[in-house]
């Protein structure tokens, strides 16, 4: 297995389980389509994201590779400030699973959760929802090629 999708499993695993925790748990999910029906705990998705650098460094050679993965959280309610206090609470507790354990068990060397990017989400048929994007950069090394 790569060390990107080592990364990457890492995340979403850490997110599985530190949000197992609340009542009622959001379905944490990897590369899913957003489903017409939410939760009632929510939603959360990782998706795999994309490189954004990779740095090479010689003798002998390594990759430092800076990855950019997006854990996406959508929430429904009967109102907004249920949708938003729902979505708050989400995002509070993704960004404490994150920094409690930065390493994501060695995985990679550092990881950082960014700011969120807000959306509202209406489907047909169905009530309305809110939605939350967050960049969470993954920082780790590979010897010999960044595909590694």
């Amino acid at each position: 297995m790569s060390a990107r999708e080592t990364a990457i499993a890492a995340l979403h695993s850490r997110l599985v389980e530190s949000l197992a925790l609340r009542n009622p748990a959001p379905v944490v999910l990897r590369g899913e389509t957003v489903p017409q029906r939410i939760p009632a705990g929510g939603l959360v998705v990782v998706r795999d994201g994309e490189t954004v650098e990779e740095t090479p460094i010689l003798s002998p050679l390594a990759w430092q590779v800076e990855h950019r993965a997006e854990v996406e959280i959508t929430v429904a309610g009967a109102t907004p400030a249920a949708r938003n206090t729902l979505l708050d609470a989400l995002l509070v507790d993704v960004a404490a699973a994150i920094t409690a354990n930065r390493t994501l068990g060695g995985a990679v060397e550092w990881a950082q959760p960014g700011s969120p990017a807000f959306e509202d989400v209406e489907f047909e048929g169905a009530a309305a929802a809110r939605a939350a994007a967050i960049p969470v950069t993954l920082w780790f090394t590979v010897a010999g090629s960044p595909l590694a």
